[in-house]
């Protein structure tokens, strides 16, 4: 089973930028299969309503897709040789303001992916803080 440990948060001004990292140890493919995890990002924002939301993913076709409130601004991206995939955060604003989790999950593939990343089932790491003042 992958493991995930994220790195890269910190405090950055609005419009600034942040890339946050997402090491993973393990099989990159689903045990059993030859099919790659899905894999990506997700936030929560501080507060005890806020609920979780996916904000970027690679499929298991290695494709990228992206929730509409990051997309245009975030970059997701992956190194299978490094075992490393990244989440580059431009032009920041202060709703970007959450606790950024890297999520391995089951075969997915098409531009709604990163929306299941969310799911208890997945695979989660331990998260990193992005705080964005204005």
């Amino acid at each position: 089973q992958v493991q995930l440990v994220e790195s890269g948060g910190g405090s950055v001004q609005a419009g600034g930028a942040l890339q946050l990292s997402c090491t993973f140890t393990g099989n990159i493919n689903i045990r059993g299969t030859s099919s790659r995890y899905n894999m990506g990002w997700f936030r929560q924002a501080p507060g005890q309503d806020k609920e979780r939301e996916g904000v970027a993913a690679v499929d298991s076709d290695g494709r990228p897709s992206y929730a509409d409130s990051v997309k245009g601004r975030f970059t997701v991206s992956q190194d299978a040789a490094k075992n490393v995939m990244y989440l580059q955060m431009n032009n920041l604003r202060p709703e970007d303001t959450a606790m950024y989790y890297c999520a391995a999950g089951g075969r997915c593939t098409g531009n709604f992916c990163y929306r299941v990343l969310t799911r208890p089932t997945n695979t989660w790491g331990q998260g990193t803080q992005v705080t964005v003042s204005s």
